[in-house]
């Protein structure tokens, strides 16, 4: 094998090319990514980046010089047209791209108000890329009225910055509370409670109609026929896994690239790591959106590229920056039918499926993070009574 093409130049791409470089590879490597700036990390955007705490350069995951120095051969701005299985070729901006092998770590896209409702008016926003964020950057002025629409972990990190930098926000959430899709109602409440304790307003329960305005957004109209004055829109709907390419291929698409434990899809040459792979796990397929994904799947999709033949069996862990508040995540809380609060000086809820320990929502809490981790790589279940009780010494946990 001489030739290995990446297609997406995000977290997972830029991981999986540095993986081959150090387990050896010496053939050609070519990296293609449609936006037109090199990779970069994706979490800070709209957090740090966005609160002027980050600069673009601290951004990328490395110096665009590192890939020149490592003979990849980057392609940025610079969308694939075609893909020929077949002749194992892509086709892009006059160029033709011969593979022996290919991945795709093309990520993930941001779901988009409908245009009949106004989604297309110059002043609504998406939180997904560089220029995404450097699109809204000038709208965030203290005194500006923002609504949010989705009262998932984007929209609500959106509201945790607009907050701080000043703005009047409010965010919208059809179903019943935040994070719903995602969380315990412990885990709601606690983040409900932390925005409304910095005046972020929060309607659950409550739908868009449309977004008003002419040539700019003016307000909303939600579902009950309330108007809301606001200078722009941010949508935080959820991401979908970009698969166009994929699909257009023939290549097996169900909720993502549908992948093999080992990362290959339904042809034998190809690949796919990160947002856009659904893989197997224990018993059914996931797909997760997660930095810590994006890297671990990749690498290991680099080692299996170059006869490893290694299985994808991971603990997933997430994060999400609120204020001053860190949520961490370890486990997924699928299934679970009791919660276990754990209060001391910080708050951690921890998720059971009868006696079985699922996962932990660690809230300022990063020995309570740390420990449910090691618990579920080691997939042991900690006593109940004993992580509802403060006095516990949860590290002991570890040893028993």
């Amino acid at each position: 094998m001489n030739r290995i093409v990446v297609i997406g130049a995000g977290q997972a791409g830029a991981s999986l090319v540095a993986k081959l470089r150090s387990l050896g590879f010496a053939g050609q490597i070519a990296l293609i990514g449609e936006e037109a700036v090199p990779p970069y990390q994706r979490p800070p955007l709209s957090k740090a980046y966005l609160l002027g705490e980050m600069t673009q350069e601290r951004l990328f995951l490395r110096p665009e010089s590192f890939y020149a120095e490592h003979q990849i051969d980057l392609h940025l701005g610079a969308p694939v047209e075609s893909m020929d299985r077949g002749e194992q070729i892509l086709r892009l901006g006059g160029k033709v791209f011969a593979y022996d092998a290919l991945a795709f770590t093309t990520g993930s896209v941001p779901r988009h108000l409908p245009a009949t409702i106004g989604g297309a008016l110059p002043g609504v926003h998406v939180v997904r890329t560089l220029a995404d964020v450097d699109a809204m950057a000038p709208e965030f002025t203290a005194g500006r009225r923002v609504i949010i629409v989705g009262g998932g972990y984007i929209g609500l990190e959106a509201a945790a910055v607009a907050a701080k930098k000043g703005l009047h926000v409010t965010v919208l959430e059809m179903a019943p509370r935040i994070l719903q899709r995602v969380a315990a109602p412990e885990t709601s409440a606690a983040v409900h409670a932390l925005h409304e304790g910095h005046g972020v307003r929060i309607l659950t329960s409550t739908g868009l109609e449309r977004i008003e305005g002419d040539t700019h957004v003016t307000g909303v109209r939600l579902s009950d026929g309330t108007h809301l004055d606001a200078d722009f829109v941010i949508a935080g709907i959820g991401i979908m896994p970009a698969t166009a390419l994929a699909e257009t291929a023939g290549l097996q698409v169900e909720n993502g690239i549908k992948v093999d434990a080992q990362g290959r899809t339904s042809d034998s040459h190809v690949w796919a790591a990160g947002d856009c792979a659904s893989f197997p796990y224990r018993g059914t397929y996931l797909r997760l959106e997660s930095v810590q994904n994006a890297i671990d799947q990749a690498e290991l999709v680099a080692e299996n590229m170059l006869g490893a033949a290694k299985d994808y069996d991971p603990v997933p862990w997430f994060w999400s920056d609120q204020y001053d508040m860190k949520l961490q995540i370890a486990g997924l809380n699928t299934g679970y039918d009791h919660v276990v609060v754990r209060q001391t000086d910080a708050r951690s809820h921890w998720y059971f499926a009868g006696d079985k320990f699922l996962a932990v929502d660690a809230m300022g809490d990063p020995r309570a993070f740390m420990v449910g981790k090691r618990l579920l790589e080691q997939r042991r279940s900690p006593d109940k009574a004993a992580i509802a009780d403060p006095q516990t010494d949860l590290k002991a946990l570890l040893r028993a």
